[in-house]
């Protein structure tokens, strides 16, 4: 099944330490065996197995309110002062957005995704909308020497 979606975060319900789990239906007439020996043959009705999902961690930062703020108010700093950044947004008012500069540097990081709100929280973004996902090596990614023959 599809997983139920919460429509004031945009992400899957009872989502807790970034995972959600979504009921797997197996089709009528399967037979399937646990680790015990057990058989049991499936109608269709009954849920197999619960499947995991990764979900985010979301605090009321919408993405189309920073970016409605970034293009049209962010010569006085308000995308700043949305997304948390009390300091760069009194700093960007005061220099009518650094000329200008500042706010079309600013509508392009937010507009990525790249500046986020300041609690490290993510955006509310549609579920089955456009997002970005940021690909990074940590301990459990890493890059493998290449070999030559």
């Amino acid at each position: 099944d599809e997983p139920k979606i919460d429509n004031s975060t945009q992400e899957p319900m009872n989502c807790t330490n970034h995972t959600a789990y979504v009921q797997c239906l197996p089709a009528p007439n399967i037979t399937c065996r646990d680790h015990l020996g057990i058989e049991k043959v499936f109608t269709g009705h009954e849920v197999g197995f619960y499947k995991p999902i990764a979900c985010r961690n979301v605090n009321g930062y919408s993405y189309k309110v920073a970016v409605a703020l970034s293009l049209f108010l962010g010569w006085l700093g308000a995308d700043r002062f949305y997304l948390g950044y009390p300091a760069l947004g009194l700093l960007k008012f005061c220099t009518v957005g650094f000329c200008g500069i500042g706010s079309l540097i600013d509508f392009i990081l937010i507009s990525m995704q790249i500046v986020g709100p300041s609690d490290g929280s993510s955006y509310i973004i549609d579920y089955y909308g456009a997002r970005l996902t940021r690909l990074s090596i940590t301990n459990a990614t890493f890059r493998k020497m290449q070999t030559y023959p």
